[in-house]
């Protein structure tokens, strides 16, 4: 039986008539029945993976490498063209993605930080897999404005059935990170800068049409939602929603439901701290700010994300999978056919998950974020 742990997520505290606040969810309990099986290993700090047509899966590694897996063979790909990878602190090779309309020479997105210390940015490239290098690398699109430093570069990507592509953007590190004239945080409600948002290109890299603040004076064509600190999982569910985990400082990580147009508040609008002073960042509740669906409280420091339709975990179906850092676990988040969230539970990995997916077989696969990082997935026991 599922047991509803998320008793914070679902009671309010009386903030008006159209807003309420979360009360933040700590760890919930673990659950049993499941084991978490070694399929490859060998790859330095692997960030994201993705199937191709025939099967076999590209996997990243932060430290600027791709990866073909097939079974338990790992073979480095050549990457032909590729920018130079900006490899400092958190900033690396992130995200891969397969054009989801491809079979043959499929074309392959990658989200890499690209510059140095003093002046880098999220960057979004394409290339084509040829079977055994990935190779006409061109650059589709560039975070703007540059920042300094190797923290917060979101950088996660997510295919829409129309073919076109969200993209994460962090907001550009904590204080006191500047971007411009004013904290790297604050830049998340400007719109006049991609940081700190969800971007809606087409397959090319250009702002999609019809994005919602397109119209918006001085606002960039390309960012679809804004007020995010660092987002680093994204998903969609069988109704078409749009899930997205996001980190906040000391406490406050989010589990956010997304909407083009809406602001999230950050960092108006939080439930963690600061991590210099200790004091809270914004108030949990700004009017005409989009809340978030969980926030937890300390932080598991989610990492990807993935929506279960399988068939090996029945009672799973329908529910989401957060990886988690630093609370190495993966947490299930159920929710009902109106995407409210109704409970959740603990998977303890005991190492630090940074990607969940659930592969073409429907199965779950995580991959760990260790100097020998594994490829791991989840059978029932």
């Amino acid at each position: 039986m599922l047991r509803t742990t998320i008793f914070a997520c679902l009671g309010v505290l009386a903030v008006s008539a159209a807003q309420a606040q979360l009360l933040p969810s700590d760890a919930p309990p673990s659950v049993k029945g499941w084991r978490a099986l070694t399929v490859a290993e060998g790859i330095s700090h692997p960030w994201s993976m993705a199937w191709l047509p025939d099967g076999r899966m590209l996997v990243t590694s932060r430290a600027g490498a791709l990866y073909l897996v097939d079974g338990k063979k790992v073979v480095q790909v050549p990457l032909e063209g590729m920018p130079a990878v900006f490899v400092e602190n958190q900033a690396g090779l992130f995200d891969v993605s397969v054009h989801p309309s491809d079979s043959a020479n499929p074309r392959i997105y990658l989200t890499l930080a690209t510059g140095n210390a003093d002046a880098n940015r999220t960057t979004l490239v394409q290339g084509i897999f040829d079977g055994k290098r990935v190779h006409s690398i061109q650059t589709l699109f560039r975070v703007q404005p540059d920042k300094s430093g190797g923290e917060h570069f979101g950088a996660r990507l997510l295919w829409l059935p129309d073919h076109t592509l969200l993209m994460s953007v962090g907001d550009g590190g904590n204080p006191p990170r500047k971007v411009g004239d004013r904290l790297a945080r604050e830049q998340a409600q400007n719109l006049a800068t991609d940081h700190g948002s969800i971007l809606h290109l087409t397959e090319t890299g250009k702002p999609a049409p019809g994005n919602p603040l397109a119209a918006r004076a001085g606002a960039l064509p390309e960012i679809w939602t804004y007020g995010h600190r660092n987002i680093q999982g994204l998903a969609r569910d069988a109704a078409g929603r749009v899930w997205a985990t996001e980190h906040g400082p000391r406490g406050g990580d989010e589990l956010n439901l997304i909407e083009g147009g809406k602001n999230y508040g950050w960092p108006l609008q939080s439930y963690g701290r600061d991590y210099r002073t200790n004091e809270p960042v914004g108030q949990p509740v700004v009017p005409g700010m989009t809340g978030p669906m969980v926030a937890w409280v300390p932080s598991p420091a989610p990492s990807g994300l993935a929506y279960y339709t399988g068939t090996q975990f029945p009672r799973w179906r329908g529910s989401l999978f957060s990886g988690g850092l630093a609370s190495k676990d993966i947490r299930r988040v159920a929710l009902d056919k109106d995407g409210k969230v109704t409970g959740q539970e603990r998977l303890d990995i005991g190492e630090r998950v940074r990607d969940v997916r659930q592969g073409p077989d429907g199965q779950l696969y995580l991959l760990t974020d260790e100097d020998n990082g594994k490829l791991m997935r989840l059978v029932a026991e």
